[in-house]
């Protein structure tokens, strides 16, 4: 058995970012840049009001207060045409260009107008509520880099970078092959000796979660031929994924039947619970990996290698981020050989430290509790018995606000 470092390196090693491909602004959320995004144009392209009020210069207004003549509005959108002199005003609102010889604004608040005089309280130091040009970004620089994951705030950002068409990554197409006689899909009959399968649909989402395209197969009988069958329909694939099969049981017949037909095996043990009968290799010219048949070993290994492999073909930049860590809210024991994944509960303690609780019972086939869970607790190797209070890594199952 090897470790799971070892095996999530070995795992992700061959894998390369996959091609470019041009996308409309409105369907870029989510995906994974491929190039540098450049301003198309400076943000505020001239100096602009950043309140309600009046364009002044600031030496006549150093000593307050003063009267100053209106001598023209501008709204946002447009411009005042002449420039300002001595003693002089122009009604401005927010986001309208600065008159020629303005270089100051007076809040309305702090204006009363009379006529075609307004009489202004306080003073404006020079730049005051002035937006100066290019304060948001520049035309040229880059504002969003390669290998960034675009959120709603970096499609807003390349928007106002006019930038209408972005190139990203494409997609990795992921193909889902689960296995079995004994399972059938949610719905369909279910014979007497057979159970409802999860792990397809589970890893499915979790390929649409973490940016993929999952290609969700038939359930393959436990027949060479028929495995052989559906594992040759997946050729076009980036990945492929079977779930079941992968120990070595009587029944177990993916790595025969697969390697009969093009599969190479990199490596099929690994020391970690749930998890270890976890396969790694190539089918024919198709990164492949073989999950356990159990559901929770199955979502668990998805988590740990999946994710991270789908990550790396979407081009997403690794991140060196620290582990997570938070303290035991109850004794663990000595741990064996075998890296161990605990599902838990976790919050945010009175004293606002993180605080993880492992569920009692951690039984592979228990997808109840796995739901339940927001976290994995994670036991290296031989650790010795952990009392309540002792910091420990965690594995963040999906984003807490109310735990950041």
């Amino acid at each position: 058995m090897i470790s799971v470092e070892e095996a999530r390196t070995r795992l992700l090693a061959p894998l390369k970012a996959l091609g470019a491909e041009q996308v409309a602004l409105s369907e870029a959320a989510g995906r994974v840049l491929a190039e540098d995004v450049t301003a198309r144009r400076t943000q505020p392209p001239w100096p602009v009001s950043a309140m309600d009020g009046y364009a002044v210069r600031a030496v006549d207004v150093a000593r307050v207060p003063a009267r100053l003549k209106v001598i023209g509005a501008v709204p946002a959108g447009q411009a005042y045409a002449g420039t300002l002199g001595r003693g002089e005003a122009v009604r401005i609102f927010t986001g309208a260009p600065m008159p020629q010889g303005a270089d100051a604004v007076v809040i309305q608040e702090d204006a009363e107008r009379h006529g075609d005089m307004v009489e202004l309280r306080e003073a404006a130091p020079l730049g005051h509520y002035v937006r100066p040009a290019g304060l948001d970004f520049r035309e040229g620089e880059v504002g969003l880099a390669a290998g960034r994951r675009l959120t709603a705030r970096d499609v807003g950002l390349a928007a106002a970078m006019n930038r209408p068409w972005l190139k990203v990554h494409r997609k990795p197409r992921i193909a889902i092959l689960p296995t079995g006689d004994e399972v059938v899909m949610p719905g369909d009959p279910v014979g007497p000796n057979q159970i409802v399968s999860s792990n397809g649909l589970a890893l499915a989402a979790l390929v649409a979660q973490c940016g993929g395209l999952p290609l969700h197969l038939p359930i393959a009988p436990d027949r060479p031929d028929a495995l052989q069958r559906m594992a040759e329909a997946t050729v076009g694939a980036d990945f492929l994924v079977t779930c079941g099969g992968a120990s070595v049981g009587e029944h177990d017949l993916v790595r025969d039947a697969l390697g009969a037909s093009g599969l190479s095996l990199d490596f099929w043990k690994i020391a970690m619970r749930p998890g270890k009968p976890l396969m790694v290799g190539r089918y024919r010219d198709t990164p492949m990996m073989g999950l356990p048949g159990n559901p929770v070993s199955s979502l668990v290994c998805g988590l740990l290698f999946l994710k991270p492999a789908i990550e790396r073909l979407t081009g997403l930049a690794a991140a060196e981020a620290p582990p997570l860590r938070a303290r035991l809210a109850a004794a663990l024991p000595a741990n064996d050989r075998r890296q161990d994944y605990l599902r838990a509960s976790l919050r945010r303690a009175p004293d606002g430290t993180l605080e993880a609780r492992a569920f009692a019972k951690q039984d592979s086939s228990m997808m109840s509790l796995l739901a339940k869970s927001n976290c994995l607790i994670v036991r290296p190797p031989h650790a010795p018995p952990a009392p309540a209070g002792t910091s420990v890594e965690i594995v963040l199952l999906d984003p807490d606000p109310a735990l950041a």
